[in-house]
C-alpha cells in the first residue's frame, strides 16, 4: 500500500509554470561533505563546502534538489580539475539542464619542512574547483589562496632600523589545459612572496625567514606582477585571475592588486 501511494505523488517539479519566465541558475548551497582530493603525492581527506546550481527553462516550474546531494554523494573517486568537469557533465545530464555551475572550496594542506632546521609540519591554505558552462562549454578554473609574507621596499630603503613588513594572502584561480597540481599551483604564489610561511620554525629558521624577507621586499604591485609574469611563461595555463592583498603593519587598512588575463585573446 505505502508503495503504490508513493508511486502515485504527484511530481511538482516536472509540472509546467505559466509565468513563462527563465530561471538563470537555481540549486543548493552550503552542502557540506567529505572529499578526497589528488596531490601530487597522492591523495588528501578533507571537508569542502560545495554549491550546485542549473538553467532552468521558463516552462519548467522548478528542478529536483535532492538530486544534487544525490550526486555529490554518489561520487567517490579522487578529486581534480578534470574530475569536476566530469562531474559537471554528470550534474547536466541528472538535472535535464543546458547550463550550470558547480563550486567546491576546501582546505588544503602540504606537509613542509622548515627552510634550516628541516622540522617538517603542515601548512594549510585554500582551495577550490569553480565550474561553469554556458552554451554547452564548460570550463573549470582551480583556484588557491596562499598566506605569505611581504616586505615593503620603501619601509627598508628609508629606515635606519629595517622595514615594516606583513602577512599577505595570494589568490590564483587558473583555467589549465593540462594538469597542474595544486601544490605547484601554491609554488607559484610562494615564490612571488617576500618569502613563504611554514606552521613550525626553530630560531635558525626565523633568522633565515627574517633575513630573506629583508633581501626580497615587494610591494604589492610587485607581488601580483611577479604572480602574472610566471603564469604568462607556464604553458599549462590558458587564463588567469591573479590577485594580492597585504593585511598592513602600519596602516589599518589592506593593500590591493588584481590582474587577469586570457591568454587565447592575445
Amino acid at each position: 500500500m505505502d508503495t503504490d501511494k508513493k508511486n502515485t505523488l504527484p511530481d511538482i517539479q516536472s509540472a509546467r509554470d505559466g509565468r513563462n519566465i527563465a530561471i538563470d541558475r537555481v540549486g543548493v548551497r552550503g552542502i557540506t561533505v567529505p572529499i578526497t582530493v589528488e596531490t601530487a603525492q597522492g591523495t588528501l581527506s578533507t571537508v569542502a563546502k560545495v554549491s550546485m546550481t542549473v538553467s532552468l527553462p521558463a516552462d519548467k516550474k522548478g528542478t529536483h534538489m535532492s538530486r544534487f546531494v544525490a550526486l555529490i554523494e554518489e561520487h567517490a573517486e579522487p578529486l581534480n580539475a578534470d574530475t569536476v568537469r566530469l562531474l559537471m557533465v554528470d550534474m547536466l545530464q541528472r538535472l535535464d539542464a543546458v547550463d550550470g555551475t558547480i563550486e567546491m572550496r576546501f582546505p588544503f594542506f602540504i606537509r613542509k619542512s622548515a627552510p634550516v632546521s628541516k622540522l617538517t609540519s603542515l601548512m594549510n591554505y585554500e582551495a577550490a574547483w569553480i565550474a561553469d558552462t554556458k552554451n554547452g562549454v564548460i570550463t573549470v578554473r582551480q583556484e588557491t589562496a596562499t598566506p605569505v609574507t611581504s616586505l615593503c621596499p620603501c619601509s627598508k630603503e628609508i629606515s635606519r632600523y629595517g622595514a615594516h613588513n606583513q602577512r599577505s594572502r595570494l589568490t590564483a584561480s587558473v583555467e589549465l589545459k593540462a594538469p597542474m597540481s595544486l601544490e605547484e599551483q601554491i609554488a607559484y604564489s610562494e615564490k612571488a612572496a617576500s618569502c613563504q610561511l611554514w606552521a613550525r620554525l626553530k630560531r635558525s629558521d626565523e633568522k633565515y625567514v627574517t633575513e630573506y624577507a629583508y633581501d626580497h621586499p615587494k610591494f604589492v604591485e610587485d607581488l601580483i606582477r611577479d604572480m602574472a609574469a610566471a603564469l604568462n611563461q607556464e604553458e599549462r595555463v590558458v587564463a588567469y585571475c591573479v590577485e594580492a592583498e597585504n593585511f598592513e603593519s602600519i596602516h589599518n587598512h589592506s593593500a590591493y592588486a588584481f590582474i587577469t588575463h586570457d591568454k587565447r585573446t592575445h
